[in-house]
């Protein structure tokens, strides 16, 4: 499995153009500053406003948090220091905190081609939207509320677009643009800098710092702490990865390995248990076991085995609920579109990869295959779009012109670094945290996420070093999928685990 077969913006979905929205009416006039000079280098480019700043506030936790909302650019230059890209960064600093103790924490989605909205304003940021659950609708007002699951009250946050996303935009020409920003490599590279560069500007490099990643984000957190370690020269304290990718070693050709089916399956099962009332953490211990026991020895069989199929096909249709002539015709091993789609065929709607529990109508549901997108990939983007938009530009003052990308086509498409090549960033974590004693790493999922299966960064973290203290990397699943920040009961149970990892209380 490439980089792109689970890169969330690789599945042809691209921003809808921005438009009109509401956001929070009770803001203050935002403060602008002196702007910058104009890119030289596409003189048809309109130049990025100044940093723009608005103060806020926030009920959190039963106290009132003020705090002020910045949304500025950081400038990317190459080895000989030419300005080759803008990217943009929103940020939330608590007013009036000691900053050599506040933490900081830097969040990145994923793709490659997401900007940083989606855990802005769905899961960790001051404000949040509402999207990627059941029954959430694109024509739904996409009014921001408090976040009753913020982590403002325990870290300063910084939110980064990477180039080709948000308003952060490339100064070079294509090949140059795919070149400095759009590879494996390249990527942790400049982000790196970025990181290094806000800490420098705001005076921050003595705060305690985390990074948090989504998805392809959650791929980056331990290759951007292994890079800072070793060639910034900024420690970091702690990395809580949500949902993360970490290694398509997990994809192998499934008409080979028994993995991708290893994987996938306890989802599945989750999601089946989700809707009979049943899913609990003993119920899950239990189907986790089975995945990496009796079914993978099963499935490493084959046909030396013939009443090892019979096994496997009636334990799965007992754990899925899927109709026993399919599960027959798959051979026990069920891909991850076919049991969406099969799973709702009787009610005629689809599955989502991200939440398999979250569905739509089926608007073929008697072609062949599936012919449609994703059901919450097709709902989020004009919701998530408008009410960034609005709130850069109507409640920060942030003026910028131009089409914001939360999740970016162009960028998926043109992303190089995962082709024909195995990716992982399983060894910068291992570097990372052999390196720091007193870091550590919170990776957190849903249980029905199809797209970066929990069962995955189990069998990751199981493999870590005896040597390396269990509490120091961790994982944790909510009810929900890919999203599960999206329900409120996970929402803050992640954030309860979160603040372990900071300290905080």
């Amino acid at each position: 499995m490439n980089l792109k077969a689970v890169a969330l913006g690789a599945l042809l979905l691209a921003t809808a153009p921005a438009g009109p929205a509401f956001a929070d009416d009770a803001a203050t006039p935002a403060k602008v500053e002196k702007a910058d000079a104009k890119p030289v280098d596409k003189p048809d480019l309109p130049p990025l406003p100044a940093d723009a700043h608005v103060k806020q506030s926030i009920r959190l936790a039963g106290r009132e948090l003020n705090y002020t909302a910045t949304v500025g650019t950081i400038p990317v230059r190459d080895d000989k220091g030419k300005l080759t890209g803008q990217v943009v960064f929103t940020a939330y600093t608590v007013d009036g905190a000691e900053v050599a103790n506040r933490p900081v924490t830097f969040a990145f989605n994923g793709g490659p081609g997401a900007a940083s909205v989606y855990l802005n304003l769905g899961a960790i940021g001051p404000k949040r939207v509402a999207f990627g659950a059941a029954g959430d609708s694109p024509s739904d007002p996409p009014r921001l509320i408090d976040n009753d699951g913020a982590w403002l009250d325990f870290t300063d946050l910084v939110f980064i677009d990477p180039v080709g996303t948000g308003f952060s935009r490339s100064l070079v020409d294509e090949e140059a643009t795919k070149k400095a920003f759009w590879a494996t490599k390249p990527d942790i590279e400049y982000l790196s800098r970025v990181v290094y560069d806000w800490l420098l500007k705001n005076g921050r490099l003595n705060s305690p710092k985390f990074i948090a990643g989504e998805s392809y984000g959650g791929f980056r957190g331990p290759r951007l702490a292994d890079y800072l370690q070793t060639e910034m020269g900024v420690g970091v304290n702690g990395v809580v990865l949500v949902s993360p990718y970490l290694d398509s070693a997990t994809g192998f050709d499934p008409a080979f390995s028994p993995l991708p089916f290893v994987v996938t399956l306890p989802s599945m099962a989750a999601a089946s248990l989700e809707r009979r009332g049943a899913l609990t953490l003993q119920a899950m211990a239990a189907v986790e076991a089975y995945a990496r026991g009796d079914y993978a020895v099963d499935l490493m069989k084959g046909r030396t085995d013939p009443a090892a199929q019979g096994r496997m096909e009636a334990r799965i249709v007992e754990l899925t609920g899927l109709d026993p002539t399919f599960v027959r015709r798959s051979g026990g091993r069920i891909e991850t579109q076919a049991f969406l789609r099969e799973v709702f065929r009787d009610q005629g709607k689809l599955g989502s990869r991200y939440d398999s529990n979250v569905t739509q109508d089926d608007p073929f549901p008697y072609a062949p295959e599936q012919r449609t997108g994703d059901p919450i990939l097709g709902s989020i983007i004009a919701p998530t779009t408008s009410a960034m938009v609005d709130f850069v530009t109507r409640v920060v003052g942030w003026k910028v012109e131009g089409r914001y990308n939360a999740l970016s086509e162009i960028v998926a498409k043109g992303w190089n670094g995962g082709h024909d090549e195995q990716v992982e960033s399983v060894t910068a974590l291992r570097e990372a945290v052999a390196r720091d004693p007193k870091m550590k790493v919170l990776i957190v999922h849903g249980w029905d996420d199809l797209s970066c299966p929990f069962f995955a960064s189990v069998l990751i973290v199981d493999q870590l070093p005896a040597t390396i203290d269990p509490g120091r990397v961790q994982v944790k699943e909510y009810p929900g999928g890919h999203m599960f920040y999206s329900r409120s009961d996970s929402r803050l149970a992640l954030r309860r685990d979160v603040m372990a990892i900071y300290g905080a209380r």
